[in-house]
């Protein structure tokens, strides 16, 4: 659960997800936070970037990229927001390194030979373990500390080469002192807008680069259009099954219930009336929507819900990308009402994609997501209607984590058998040798090379800004009795719906009526499983 309770505000996941953008830390705590996120090694422990850098790398590229594959729905999230929240990270940090380009220049290359010597000394102290970090890391430090002493004051040289080799190794140190200032406020900045979003203090992401400052400015056009592109994918009403998986973004399917019996005119009534899926997927679209509303004076209905259909196509499990379907039932990102409508009548049977109306609630500010999808065939002369619940489990812990000093027990000066709390520096001296060595491959021409040396943030696809990240929503005792409820009233109000249809057509209905009671039954000890998963081997 979060640290600081969240859970009446609307945007708790996708504030959640804009954190991740302005954090500092080593990435393996994102990854090692989620199983699905994974870490493509670098070529050199220095350039390895932190959880916020590789975060805002990975999420720009995949979502705003001129070639991308097709992205998951988010559910519960807004994935616009998250990435203008990344923008604007990238903006601080760009800003950041320009100036530390500069120091490097300056006291970097052109001293280059006792730069070196100053990153080898680091580079001893990176690749000793955990338990000799302090003991190696001091003595290449020390070592290089006398030396830079040594030459400054015995120069093996005269003239003007002299002097620079006095200065060889100083020069370098007092860039890291420059560095280190810039270095401290960036993060500072970056971690006011770290707290501030896990705050909901309502301060928008600020990217002034998304806004064309003439007809010339081609950068922010294309970047506007891309932000706009993503908007509009979000709203799709096409989902991809993947097995086990469950349907993207609406998450594993948890249980489902059956009503199936054969159609026989009632008592005295020669023939049925006919009718067709779509009409009995209307009737209860129309009950659903009632659910937000009751007579009874002790609650107000179910609030945060939203009725809709989805058409569903079956993808393989370890399929690495989706596709949606073109032509001229697609306008846009979206599958048209009438071609709807004709894949909901249709037997459903030996071909797919499939239609599915679904009723789907946003819990605890968007860190729940509960579908229950309705799908109704009429195969022969047999009416079966089908709920199943699917759950979008919350965020891992971390992402609620504020940003805070890190802390260690030292013993008390003249009284060494007493500790006392000391804070660390909000930049460590290594963290200001990395981004300083980081610094000149931020720049578009070094990018590339960048991921070489430091890796990558590695995304799963078939990729979703709000799935990618979730754990189980059954982990939580709230949330799971919430899921576990709200599939009680659905699975009523779609049979009651079910049942004045069929009463309407001359249906009899009394065996639809029995089945209908013993599924009410079995729901009352209604327990999450793993639906998907078929023991028939």
């Amino acid at each position: 659960m979060p640290d600081v309770p969240r859970e009446s505000l609307n945007f708790a996941a996708t504030e959640s997800l804009a954190s991740l953008a302005y954090r500092d830390g080593p990435l393996k705590e994102l990854t090692g936070s989620v199983e699905s996120v994974g870490h493509k090694e670098g070529r050199h422990g220095l350039f390895v970037p932190t959880i916020g850098e590789a975060f805002c790398r990975a999420v720009i590229k995949r979502t705003l990229g001129k070639t991308r594959k097709p992205l998951v729905p988010s559910y519960g999230a807004d994935p616009r927001r998250v990435v203008e929240h990344c923008l604007e990270a990238e903006k601080i940090r760009h800003d950041r390194d320009r100036r530390l380009t500069a120091v490097a220049v300056v006291a970097g290359l052109l001293f280059l030979p006792g730069t070196l010597i100053w990153l080898a000394a680091f580079k001893i102290r990176d690749l000793s373990t955990e338990e000799r970090r302090s003991l190696y890391g001091g003595i290449a430090l020390t070592v290089a500390a006398l030396l830079a002493v040594l030459l400054a004051l015995r120069p093996f040289a005269a003239g003007w080469a002299g002097f620079y080799i006095r200065i060889m190794m100083l020069v370098p140190v007092l860039g890291w002192f420059i560095a280190f200032r810039i270095c401290v406020r960036t993060a500072e900045k970056l971690r006011l807008r770290w707290n501030e979003v896990l705050d909901g203090s309502g301060l928008g992401p600020v990217v002034p680069e998304i806004v064309p400052m003439g007809p010339q400015d081609v950068r922010a056009e294309e970047l506007k259009k891309a932000l706009e592109t993503l908007e509009m994918e979000q709203e799709t009403n096409v989902l991809q099954y993947a097995g086990a998986n469950g349907i993207l973004g609406l998450g594993k399917r948890w249980g489902s219930w059956t009503l199936a019996e054969q159609i026989d005119p009632a008592e005295g009534i020669a023939e049925i009336r006919t009718f067709h899926p779509w009409d009995v997927l209307r009737r209860i679209e129309d009950r659903l929507k009632e659910m937000s509303r009751s007579t009874m004076p002790a609650e107000n209905g179910i609030p945060d819900m939203r009725v809709t259909h989805w058409m569903v196509m079956s993808i393989p499990e370890g399929a690495d990308e989706i596709s949606r379907p073109t032509g001229a039932d697609m306008d846009g990102y979206r599958y048209r009402s009438s071609a709807m409508t004709n894949l909901a009548n249709k037997q459903q049977f030996g071909r797919g994609p499939r239609h599915y109306l679904g009723i789907q609630f946003v819990l605890w500010g968007g860190q729940l997501v509960v579908t229950l999808l309705v799908t109704v065939t009429l195969l022969h002369h047999t009416l079966r209607v089908e709920v199943s619940g699917h759950a979008l489990g919350p965020m891992a812990p971390m992402f609620n984590k504020k940003a805070k000093r890190g802390e260690i027990q030292v013993a008390k000066a003249g009284k060494f058998w007493e500790e006392r709390t000391k804070q660390l520096p909000i930049v460590a001296p290594d963290e200001v040798v990395r981004l300083t060595l980081r610094a000149p491959f931020t720049w578009p021409w070094g990018e590339t090379m960048l991921d070489y040396l430091g890796g990558t943030l590695k995304l799963p696809e078939p990729f979703g800004l709000r799935s990618a990240w979730t754990s189980r929503p059954w982990a939580d005792r709230f949330m799971a009795d919430d899921a576990l409820r709200v599939a009680t009233p659905v699975l009523r109000t779609v049979h009651k719906a079910t049942m004045e249809f069929l009463e309407d057509h001359d249906v009899e209905v009394d065996r639809f009526k029995t089945r209908s009671s013993l599924l009410g039954a079995e729901i009352q000890g209604m327990r999450a499983s793993k639906a998907d998963v078929y023991d028939a081997d």
